[in-house]
C-alpha cells in the first residue's frame, strides 16, 4: 500500500479497485472512522476487490498495525458473553470452529497474544474481524453483528 503508517486514513479514494501492499500489515473499512466491513490485508497483490475479499469497491478508511513477535499466539473463545459457558483456547489456526469448537457462535473472546482474524465462515471466508490483543466481552465489541464466526487464523505475515 503506498500509504505512510502515519497517514491513518484513506478518505481520498472514492473507489478501490486494486491493491499492493509492499509490506506491513493493513486493515482496510467500508466506511469512515474505521466501521463498516473489514478486510485484512499483509504483503502480496490484490488486482481486483474480490481478491481481498471485499463485498463492493468502497473503501473509506484503513490503518496500519506492527507487530513484531512471531509468537506467541492465544486466543480463547467463549460460547456465551462475558466470557461465560464453554471456553477453548487456541494457539493455531482454526478453520472451523464448528468441527473444533463444537459451535459457530462465539459470544466473546479474550485475545492474549497475537494479532488474528475471525471469519464469518469456515475456510477463511466471509466476513472478516481484525482482533488484537485484549478483551472483547461481546460480538459487538469486534465489530460483528453476531455471533456467527466459522474460522479465525493468527496474522503472521510481516
Amino acid at each position: 500500500m503506498s500509504a505512510t503508517p502515519t497517514a491513518p486514513t484513506c478518505t481520498h479514494f472514492s473507489r478501490c479497485n486494486s491493491i499492493k501492499v509492499e509490506s506491513g500489515c493493513w486493515v482496510l473499512y467500508e466506511k469512515p472512522n474505521y466501521t463498516g466491513y473489514q478486510y485484512v490485508l499483509t504483503r502480496g497483490e490484490y488486482p481486483d476487490y474480490q481478491c481481498w475479499m471485499g463485498y463492493n469497491d468502497t473503501i473509506r478508511s484503513c490503518r496500519t498495525f506492527s507487530y513484531t513477535s512471531e509468537g506467541p499466539y492465544r486466543i480463547r473463545i467463549y460460547e456465551r458473553p462475558n466470557f461465560q459457558g464453554q471456553m477453548m483456547e487456541f494457539s493455531e489456526d482454526c478453520e472451523s470452529t464448528q468441527e473444533r469448537f463444537r459451535s459457530r457462535d462465539i459470544y466473546s473472546c479474550n485475545v492474549m497474544d497475537g494479532y488474528w482474524t475471525l471469519y464469518e465462515h469456515p475456510n477463511y471466508r466471509g466476513r472478516q474481524y481484525f482482533v488484537r490483543p485484549g478483551e472483547y466481552r461481546k460480538f459487538s465489541d469486534w465489530g460483528a453483528t453476531c455471533a456467527t464466526t466459522g474460522s479465525f487464523r493468527r496474522i503472521t505475515d510481516f
